[in-house]
């Protein structure tokens, strides 16, 4: 069964953990006029966070199923929630609508440019375009400016099955699982490219208190610091950066 913890006002982190790869699986649901799901998880947890979904909210009110970027634990179970909510919609960045969504969801897209506002109710969404950042070139995260909430997907990965919610150090729990998988074909699961720090930084200049973390426990405290002692964290395991030095700009023009 998966855990239901209240991180932040009205954001509920849904909890699974995958023994076999040591690793939670976490989904955050706002409870507000229009309800939104971030990330879905795979297809095969779909009826465990359903569930859990269900202790909160009738789940076929759900009206935004969101994520950063297309991959299974981010929207494998989209069109399981689409056809469950018959008025929720994917909400993603242009890029990834473009280039996945409107293709493989059940319904089209609300594709978000950067810097858009989605307001729910109380709360109000703004959308940073964020290619690489975690991983993927169609990456976004969405950032709650009511309770300064950042929804940041795979930033601030943990390893193993840690409490859902802490005020400690995130900081070296990632850098310790990033370096442990170095070597092994996790390695580049978080892509150090010359953009990365210009994008944390941005990121850290919205001074989030609460980082919704997809894989390892939330943390409530100076998101701001966390930000940046991520970005040389990132350094410590990679070494200078290399490689991709485009912002994704234009891309969905070639598609």
């Amino acid at each position: 069964m998966a855990n239901v913890t209240e991180v932040a006002p009205d954001v509920f982190r849904i909890g699974t953990y995958a023994p076999q790869k040591a690793l939670q699986f976490n989904q955050f649901l706002v409870v507000d006029e229009q309800p939104l799901l971030f990330h879905t998880g795979q297809r095969a947890i779909f009826p465990e966070v359903r569930e859990a979904v269900g202790r909160l909210i009738d789940p076929t009110r759900l009206r935004w199923i969101g994520f950063s970027h297309f991959e299974m634990d981010e929207c494998g179970s989209l069109n399981e929630w689409l056809a469950l909510a018959p008025d929720a919609a994917p909400l993603c960045g242009q890029l990834s609508a473009r280039l996945n969504v409107n293709d493989f969801a059940l319904r089209p897209a609300h594709a978000m440019a950067d810097d858009d506002v989605l307001v729910t109710g109380r709360y109000h969404f703004r959308f940073r375009r964020t290619p690489h950042v975690p991983h993927c070139w169609d990456a976004g995260l969405l950032f709650e400016e009511t309770e300064r909430t950042l929804l940041c997907s795979d930033l601030f990965l943990q390893h193993g099955d840690p409490a859902a919610f802490t005020e400690s150090d995130v900081v070296e729990p990632t850098q310790a699982t990033l370096a442990a998988w170095q070597g092994t074909l996790l390695a580049e699961v978080m892509p150090y490219t010359p953009n990365t720090e210009r994008i944390l930084h941005d990121l850290a200049d919205l001074r989030p208190r609460t980082l919704a973390a997809m894989h390892g426990a939330t943390f409530s405290g100076d998101g701001e610091r966390a930000l940046r002692d991520l970005a040389l964290s990132l350094r410590a395991v990679y070494g200078p950066p290399t490689g991709y030095q485009g912002d994704g700009v234009g891309v969905s023009q070639l598609c």
